[in-house]
């Protein structure tokens, strides 16, 4: 089964409302792509489709978070997180405001759009700004707890969604704790830290990895910020080496997160595993996913070349 992580926040959103009547939908008039008029339909009389004015979406949801509301507010990754930047530092995030800044589109998977649409960068920005919670689901399980989980947290949020259907790992018996990491699958050759959808990939490799006797430990790691420190240090001290795979920039993203902390604590091999120094560009998104080195097959080859 496939579904795309933007559409399990939608349906989350809806069930959120039914049972917090706290809860307020802002969009930046692309209600039908980022899900939200699902909400909408239910809870019209709680969203605010603020209209092409990113800044405003913004700074509109920190005035709702400043009555006690809980503020969704969603538009692409790459407006979100780019064009709205200030107004979520100094106005969401200097303020400590209970904002849930929620972007679909992220990453090349946007596809077609191209790459003034594909966002790689914003897991970067958002994680440098102080107090910012940054999420990725793996699947779309995962991505509807992370809405209810960021409804329950006090404080900025930010989670990124994708727009094409991915498998779906994950069963209703799936616990999701923001600053929690899970391990999928125990190895100990090398540790694949995945997050969004190439958590799936990773899954994949390791299976592959197993057929030609390597070991593999598969992390699925959620929160991005703050980092399950205990569970990379762990894997670091169990593992010859790490892996990193994500769909965004190998700067500033989960790779550099994870190579920050354990340059400090415990110096390992840190292989990261996601765009290059590039942009993206037009295609079909799986197909854009081999073409930038995303693909299970890649990951097989860069821990058989390093093992």
């Amino acid at each position: 089964m496939k579904k795309a992580t933007r559409q399990a926040y939608g349906e989350a959103l809806a069930k959120l409302g039914q049972k917090n009547n706290d809860v307020v939908v802002l969009d930046a008039d692309l209600s039908k792509s980022t899900k939200t008029a699902i909400f909408q339909k239910e809870f019209p009389e709680r969203h605010i489709n603020i209209g092409i004015s990113e800044a405003d979406l913004m700074g509109t949801a920190a005035g709702f978070a400043t009555t006690g509301k809980i503020a969704f507010a969603s538009t692409f990754a790459v407006f979100a997180a780019g064009r709205a930047f200030e107004q979520i530092r100094n106005t969401v995030a200097y303020a400590n405001l209970n904002v849930k800044i929620c972007a679909t589109h992220a990453g090349i998977t946007v596809g077609e759009d191209g790459g003034s649409h594909q966002s790689i960068e914003d897991v970067s920005l958002m994680r440098s700004i102080p107090g910012m919670t940054v999420l990725s689901p793996a699947d779309a399980t995962e991505a509807e707890k992370m809405v209810f989980a960021a409804a329950e947290h006090n404080g900025p949020v930010y989670i990124r969604f994708g727009r094409l259907n991915t498998p779906v790992l994950f069963d209703e018996s799936y616990e999701f704790k923001i600053g929690e990491a899970n391990t999928l699958k125990d190895g100990n050759d090398v540790a694949i830290m995945a997050t969004g959808m190439l958590v799936a990939e990773a899954v994949e490799a390791a299976k592959k990895l197993e057929e030609e006797g390597i070991s593999a430990r598969v992390i699925n790691v959620g929160t991005i910020k703050p980092l399950d420190k205990d569970t990379i240090l762990k894997a670091a001290k169990e593992t010859k080496f790490i892996v990193t795979a994500e769909e965004h920039s190998i700067i500033g993203g989960l790779g550099s997160a994870v190579s920050e902390y354990l340059s400090e604590t415990y110096p390992t091999k840190v292989i990261k595993i996601g765009i290059n120094d590039q942009f993206g560009q037009s295609g079909d998104g799986a197909e854009l996913m081999k073409f930038y080195g995303l693909s299970a097959e890649n990951i097989v080859e860069k821990i058989k070349n390093n093992i």
